[in-house]
């Protein structure tokens, strides 16, 4: 018997295959499967893209933040006189950057909802136990059974449920599992984007009143091009993170992914309301673990350890299940 990457091979040359009864179907014939039903059965303990842009993306990430880190640090709090202005915005600014370097770690190697390949099998149809005259589609390029709402990411190479899109930034899609974390990101980098910019404005500010030599310990220059440098940053990234954070907690809100959205598959589904899409995403009732980058599911798939039922990948990409 065929490997399902072989199986997965030979059916993709026939990808076209069965979607002209797909234009045929309306789409409230779609089967929303359950994702206790269809889950992640990766053998990884840890769901890490190996992409080079993707990776590439998230070391600029670190070392950006990494570049404010220093500025803030050692060009602005400790050369400052004021102890408890250095404490204070020292603590703040560093509690910021560890929350979002952990919510970017949790969005990179969390699981977003992928979908197990090769499971477009008759024996797996057959262990849903769907009814007559329903119907389920079969991704040509992963060769898995795709619940309602799954789309498949190009550069993950799985179906993902409520794909919203790939974000280079995390390496990784954000979906079902991941969107808390991608939004906690986003909000933490803009929270410590505007931190900066007023602390790079009050040292400005204090250097113009005192002695360039004695509110910095680098050269004059050297601490105007470092600012200046940190102030770009700061900015660029405000405006970046806060239109992204505005647009994903518009997009739970809705319960509408931005994919859904540009091919304009609205109305195709019950939409939650705001309150409980929220909480959906965020793992439960209103609490301080909405904040927190630690409080959800763990980096490992979420069950590794169920079995995909054998057999050979079927060949049509829209499945009706008879009546008889």
């Amino acid at each position: 018997m065929k490997s399902p990457v072989h199986r997965c091979r030979d059916v993709e040359h026939g990808r076209g295959q069965g979607m002209a009864g797909a234009n045929c179907l309306q789409a409230e014939q779609r089967i929303p499967i359950s994702k206790d039903v269809i889950t992640s059965s990766s053998a990884s303990a840890m769901w890490f893209i190996r992409d080079i842009c993707g990776i590439v993306c998230a070391v600029i990430t670190w070392l950006l933040l990494l570049y404010a880190e220093f500025v803030v640090l050692f060009v602005m709090l400790l050369p400052s006189k004021n102890l408890m202005y250095s404490i204070v915005n020292g603590t703040l600014f560093n509690i910021l950057a560890f929350l979002a370097l952990a919510s970017h770690l949790r969005a990179m190697c969390t699981d977003p909802g992928a979908v197990p390949k090769g499971n477009a099998t008759k024996e797996y149809i057959e262990s849903l136990q769907l009814k007559p005259g329903q119907v389920v589609y079969k991704c040509p390029k992963c060769c898995s059974i795709k619940p309602d709402r799954a789309h498949h990411c190009s550069v993950c190479k799985r179906c993902i449920r409520k794909m919203d899109h790939h974000c280079p930034w995390v390496n990784n899609c954000v979906g079902e599992n991941n969107q808390k974390y991608f939004v906690l990101f986003t909000m933490y980098i803009a929270l410590i984007s505007f931190h900066a910019l007023l602390m790079v404005v009050f040292h400005f500010l204090y250097c113009f009143e005192d002695d360039w030599t004695k509110c910095s310990s680098f050269s004059p220059p050297a601490t105007v091009i470092l600012l200046i440098l940190l102030c770009f940053e700061g900015l660029l990234f405000l405006i970046f993170t806060s239109v992204m954070f505005g647009t994903q907690v518009h997009s739970i809100c809705t319960d509408e992914t931005g994919i859904e959205r540009l091919k304009g598959e609205t109305g195709k589904w019950g939409k939650l309301p705001s309150w409980e899409a929220m909480q959906m995403a965020f793992g439960g009732p209103f609490s301080l673990s909405w904040c927190s980058p630690f409080a959800g599911l763990s980096c490992k798939s979420l069950s590794e350890h169920v079995p995909v039922p054998q057999g050979e990948i079927i060949e049509e990409d829209v499945i009706e299940i008879p009546l008889n």
